[in-house]
């Protein structure tokens, strides 16, 4: 198989940063790209931007935002299996419907990391609609590590005042490398979570017990081990057994040790297991103050999410394309929505708005929420066109993609 590998640039007005201000220290996100909101209360993006501003106010719960924030960042830079990369895409962040969702991908394609910043961990203050990338750098990292629960946190996402030009141009430009398998892989995520119901929920306690006693090394194949409910907590078992939740690859979790300190509770979700069945996509979800920060795994650790039969999840052609269109445009408009609500409120068939969201999520169009079953409106920031699986672009494609500005 041919491996396309484009060039994408990042270019920033500033390096994004922790600054201490009158009123105590401010995170501040820098952005690149993307689509910008279309003013308070605007109930969808008005369009591309070089800087969108997604977000302005504060933080509820500081120090674990800030743990979770470089929990997302490890993943951005962690390649199981694959040779470091001197340069790593940086986190995708999407506003809308009074929350912010972090998200990044691994490099070996077999990692999705999303922070959920709920209503209540932003104090309910204003959110964009939009998506775009922020930069993340090592200066920024290390601020990070010293923010503390007393400092109330100030956080914004974008440019002090949108589309503010800095003089003599972006202070920041970096080219990172994405091959197509990697967009391709980050937007399955959302197809193969799609398939997950919950499995498993326990306390905090019992979440820094099983996460801090999981194996740090052997994430090859067949490192796959199980886990299933065991009362208030979970017990690991040797094999695939209805009810068990798959971990493939162990150490993949570790970018979870970082929140531990401040988790209220463990979510496992993941799809139906059989005593026959062979290893599965799980995700893991830490429960934070006004936050859930959520790891997927690919069901294998060398593979990832783009290996061979990716395509034949995400099913396509005339009619789930055209339907696509209005379940793009609906989508838009709503904070979120599951696939019944977008049934009734389209007046497609069921089945129908499924095959449309699986176009969606597999073009970077749409992101699943698996704590609430729910699907959003997100477009990656890195060019139309270049996300969809290989051999399912067809002709009514730009469809989507017109509906998806649109809307």
């Amino acid at each position: 198989m041919t491996t396309t590998t484009s060039v994408h640039t990042y270019t920033y007005l500033r390096p994004s940063a922790v600054r201490r201000g009158a009123g105590g220290p401010e995170l501040v996100l820098e952005t690149s790209g993307g689509a910008a909101p279309a003013g308070a209360g605007g109930a969808a993006p008005a369009g591309a931007s070089a800087h969108p501003r997604l977000f302005a106010g504060f933080l509820t719960a500081p120090e674990a935002a800030a743990a979770a924030l470089l929990s997302v960042a490890d993943v951005a830079s962690s390649r199981h299996h694959r040779r470091p990369s001197p340069a790593s895409p940086d986190p995708v962040v999407t506003g809308g419907g009074g929350r912010l969702r972090f998200e990044s991908f691994s490099g070996c394609c077999g990692v999705h990391a999303r922070l959920d910043v709920l209503e209540e961990g932003t104090g309910g203050a204003w959110t964009g609609r939009g998506t775009t990338s922020v930069n993340v750098n090592t200066p920024l990292r290390e601020a990070l590590v010293r923010v503390r629960a007393s400092d109330p946190l100030h956080l914004r996402v974008g440019p002090e005042e949108p589309e503010a030009a800095a003089p003599g141009g972006p202070a920041v430009r970096k080219e990172v490398p994405l091959p197509d398998h990697w967009l391709r892989g980050f937007a399955r995520t959302q197809v193969v979570a799609s398939s997950f119901d919950l499995r498993a929920e326990i306390t905090a306690a019992e979440a820094v017990r099983v996460l801090r006693s999981l194996p740090r090394a052997g994430s090859g194949p067949g490192s796959a081990v199980w886990a299933v409910p065991a009362g208030r907590g979970l017990r690991p078992v040797g094999r695939p057994v209805p009810g068990a939740v798959c971990l493939p690859g162990p150490d993949r979790l570790s970018a979870l040790l970082r929140v531990l300190r401040h988790a209220v509770g463990l979510r496992l979700y993941g799809p139906p297991v059989t005593a026959s069945g062979t290893p599965t996509a799980s995700a893991w979800e830490v429960l934070l103050p006004g936050m859930r920060l959520t790891l997927t795994l690919s069901p294998d650790p060398v593979r990832g999410f783009c290996g061979e039969g990716a395509a034949r999840e995400a099913p396509a052609g005339g009619e789930a394309v055209g339907d696509a269109g209005p379940v793009s445009a609906l989508l838009a408009r709503v904070p979120h929505a599951d696939a019944g609500e977008l049934a009734r409120r389209t007046g497609l068939p069921p089945e129908r708005v499924r095959a449309a969201l699986a176009v969606l999520c597999s073009s970077g169009r749409a992101g699943y929420d698996t704590a609430e079953g729910a699907y959003f409106h997100r477009e990656l920031p890195f060019g139309a066109g270049r996300v969809e699986p290989r051999g399912e672009r067809g002709p009514d494609a730009a469809a989507v993609e017109g509906a998806a500005a649109a809307g």
